[in-house]
């Protein structure tokens, strides 16, 4: 059995791209342990399995944001000469159908539980966000309340100051008073 990606490796190389989590290219032949060229070779060969909503190249804007986001090699120096592939959770899983090797298969097993442990994560942010606007919602009812709450507490805190004597000249002028 080959040895398996952490699968916080994984979470942290998934972008969302369009509005929907995805891997590169680069990421996911590494992760398969393949050059990115033969990935998309198979990918090529296998064009109807992949169909927009499964896998995207990214545009010239989207691709130059991520080379300034992610130092990445130069095109004039022997670097990548074209607009990465992006994969979806859906285009991920018709890979281990192309890719046909024992590391493909426990790489993408462990591909679809970082997808699967990302949606539960912000599922429960959502439930949690949820909690919070409702707690938020029950102080804004009390809010005046908790208001003089806090108020009688700061004057309790910090006490008016005595008078104090004066001095000089003024002293002598309400004393004469």
């Amino acid at each position: 059995m080959p040895k398996v990606v952490p699968i916080e490796q994984i979470a942290s190389a998934i972008l969302v791209l369009r509005g929907r989590r995805v891997l590169l290219d680069a990421e996911l032949a590494a992760l398969y342990g393949v050059a990115a060229k033969v990935l998309l070779q198979a990918v090529r060969r296998n064009r109807k399995r992949f169909p927009e909503d499964f896998m995207m190249q990214l545009s010239t804007e989207e691709w130059v944001a991520l080379r300034s986001q992610n130092v990445t090699s130069n095109p004039q120096r022997g670097g990548r000469r074209y607009r990465p592939y992006a994969f979806t959770e859906q285009g991920v899983a018709m890979l281990s159908s192309v890719l046909n090797s024992e590391r493909a298969i426990a790489v993408n097993i462990q591909i679809m539980r970082a997808f699967v442990q990302l949606r539960s994560l912000l599922a429960s942010n959502k439930v949690l966000a949820r909690r919070f606007a409702q707690l938020e919602a029950r102080i804004d009812k009390h809010d005046e309340t908790i208001t003089d709450i806090l108020s009688a507490i700061r004057q309790l805190m910090n006490p008016p100051a005595p008078p104090r004597p004066g001095i000089g000249f003024t002293a002598n002028l309400d004393q004469d008073k």
